[in-house]
């Protein structure tokens, strides 16, 4: 098994500790078979608005996969979790340096870049890049994604 082939491990709630799921505000609410429609959409804009978008995540901080728009060869869990471990980073980054809240950061790989960005103060939208992004025009585009995801997560 080589170095590609290993995924990170899964954490699982306990079923004690799950709170109820939280009812969706209107705005999300719709097509049962497309869980937050108007957050998809916005997943899906950004990955057409931006060549080289491979795909996106919607998770929490915690590392919980919330929605995604990625195909088939990403594990979209795996993007939540180290989206999380990104910010996780980050928080202690600003804390550190008396910068404020974490807003974004973007990691570059040798064939692509991995980009995540706050939304709000409990989730984090995380995008995977080719290594032909145009990653000025995607640190453009994204925070204004980010503000109106955390607008429909928080029902407004």
């Amino acid at each position: 098994m080589s170095s590609h082939d290993t995924f990170l491990p899964r954490r699982t709630a306990q079923p004690s500790a799950v709170p109820p799921p939280p009812k969706l505000p209107p705005s999300l609410a719709g097509d049962p078979s497309l869980p937050y429609p108007a957050i998809g959409t916005e997943l899906a804009e950004l990955r057409l608005q931006i060549p080289g978008v491979q795909g996106s995540v919607l998770g929490g901080v915690d590392g919980l996969r919330i929605t995604h728009d990625v195909p088939a060869r990403l594990d979209p869990d795996d993007l939540a979790a180290m989206a999380a471990a990104t910010f996780g980073l980050g928080r202690q980054v600003s804390l550190r340096l008396g910068q404020g809240d974490f807003c974004q950061s973007t990691v570059r790989n040798q064939a692509g870049y991995f980009a995540v960005y706050a939304v709000g103060s409990q989730a984090l939208l995380s995008v995977v890049g080719s290594d032909a992004i145009n990653v000025a025009r995607l640190h453009m585009y994204a925070p204004p994604v980010a503000d109106r995801l955390a607008k429909l997560l928080s029902g407004g």
